[in-house]
């Protein structure tokens, strides 16, 4: 198990986007975190004390984090020097990106001389299952979005934090890396052989009680040319009983993909519904989930107010307003 508490290392993230595991930690568990670990030229803060890495021990901290999810999912050269020495000062290191800690050597070198375990969560642990389509009992929702890192993490969160709150069978299922380090466990999805992404998703979410919902981590967007993949996965692997589509409404274009636009709310749903009602046929979208964190509250509630008339489905930012419509949207299903 990775020991808590950790310090977030934000390195050198370009933007608040490229922090996204370090604010999903700091937001859903805070008191896994105390404080973060900022490069020079850093564009990111996720709004904890600013700390050295002997100031975070001093502060408890026994795992340094990297917080950073950047595209390739590759460690830095950048970074190496603070990693390095966080080993040699008794910290561990964690980390969820596609380069492992543990195929780099001067990590590994420090890690062993030191006596310190490197944890690199995006290494599926399971010899997963080929998805034979077959229905299971319970209930599933999945986040669906129209890009990547638009609030499909946080949207099945809250909602599970609701679900929790009123006395409800539920269980956040995590499909990537932030997800994992947030609660300890889960599928790393993108990180799993094309053949066996779908049956990963049957086993993350096996047969439960009727009234039982598994909140399902979405990742990606279909309509993402780099990323479509995996959210095909979920969608034929988790088909779920209802789809939530997540949206954030500032963006000019797709992350990483400067020439191509977002698509619209009406196509997203309509692409996203005719995967899943092959998955299964009774799959219904019941609410639209907006990050609203660049928009001011007036505008805010104005979007929200006419994506909803539009879509004639309930639109809320869950992190923002709380996840109830969309928990009573559920209930109905």
């Amino acid at each position: 198990m990775i020991e808590t508490p950790y310090l977030l290392f934000l390195g050198d993230a370009p933007d608040q986007l490229a922090a996204k595991v370090a604010q999903g930690i700091k937001d859903w568990r805070p008191e896994h975190a105390v404080g973060q670990l900022r490069l020079e030229g850093c564009g990111a803060d996720v709004g904890l004390s600013d700390m050295t890495l002997a100031q975070g021990l001093e502060a408890g901290a026994k795992t340094l984090v990297i917080g950073v999810a950047n595209r390739g999912g590759m460690i830095s050269d950048t970074w190496k020097a603070v990693l390095v020495e966080a080993l040699e000062m008794g910290y561990d290191l964690a980390s969820g990106l596609h380069n492992l800690l543990r195929d780099e050597g001067d990590l590994a070198a420090a890690a062993m001389a030191n006596g310190q375990t490197l944890f690199d969560v995006r290494i599926p642990s399971v010899a997963y299952p080929i998805a034979n389509g077959e229905k299971r009992t319970g209930k599933r929702c999945l986040a669906v979005g129209t890009d990547c890192s638009a609030g499909k993490m946080y949207t099945a969160l809250a909602i599970d934090a609701e679900m929790r709150e009123r006395g409800m069978k539920s269980t956040f299922r995590a499909t990537g890396q932030t997800g994992i380090l947030i609660t300890g466990g889960g599928v790393p999805l993108d990180a799993v052989i094309a053949d066996f992404m779908a049956g990963s998703i049957e086993y993350l979410s096996p047969d439960n009680d009727a009234d039982h919902w598994d909140l399902i981590e979405g990742q990606g967007s279909l309509h993402h040319m780099s990323y479509s993949g995996v959210s095909l996965a979920l969608i034929h692997g988790g088909q779920p009983d209802a789809l939530i589509l997540c949206h954030e409404p500032t963006r000019t274009h797709m992350r990483g993909l400067p020439g191509r636009a977002l698509p619209t709310l009406q196509h997203a749903r309509d692409t996203a519904m005719a995967m899943a009602l092959d998955a299964n046929p009774n799959a219904k979208m019941v609410g639209i989930s907006v990050n609203t964190q660049h928009l001011s509250l007036e505008d805010a509630e104005a979007y929200l107010a006419k994506v909803e008339a539009e879509m004639g489905l309930p639109a809320v930012d869950p992190f923002r307003q709380g996840a109830g419509r969309l928990v009573d949207a559920l209930a109905a299903v």
